[in-house]
């Protein structure tokens, strides 16, 4: 995994989903990732890194819908369709989630959101090592995890400051 750098995240936060017009603010960093607010989600905050596969994840709050979420870009995933909803299952340390992704764009590289509305969900995630992602063809991502429940609770303390 590598580390993105605040200029990287500013570079990568100003890439901007189709419907929002606002980029990402640099709060801080937490060893592996980046800890970020995004203004078009109600200033929820997120934690951000990119992997050495291409990927890029975030995983925040928005605020908007008072939901957490987990998106995920990479150029290889190839023919994403915007909106359309594919089943996935993450594990995370070999336990099994069953979700639902919504296709998107950021600045023409494909990725997926999936939403969740169970916080218990990202205190889990947060405390495992390996995230897999698979969908109806196999697998679709692996990520190491490593410090992301110490940018979690960073990212806490940054909603906190959003009041």
């Amino acid at each position: 995994m590598k580390k993105i750098f605040v200029s990287t995240a500013i570079a990568i936060g100003a890439m901007v989903v189709p419907a929002s017009a606002q980029s990402l603010v640099p709060w801080g960093s937490s060893e592996y990732w980046d800890v970020l607010i995004d203004p078009s989600l109600g200033d929820g905050c997120l934690i951000q890194s990119e992997f050495d596969d291409g990927s890029v994840v975030r995983i925040g709050f928005d605020r908007n819908k008072g939901e957490g979420y987990v998106t995920a870009f990479n150029g290889a995933w190839g023919d994403i369709e915007e909106g359309a909803k594919y089943s996935i299952l993450f594990q995370l340390d070999g336990e099994d989630y069953n979700a639902e992704a919504t296709g998107m764009y950021l600045n023409g590289v494909p990725g997926a959101d999936i939403p969740f509305d169970n916080p218990d969900f990202l205190f889990d995630l947060a405390s495992k090592y390996t995230m897999t992602v698979f969908n109806e063809s196999g697998e679709v991502m692996a990520i190491d995890l490593t410090g992301s429940y110490q940018a979690l609770e960073a990212a806490m303390e940054c909603q906190e400051e959003q009041g």
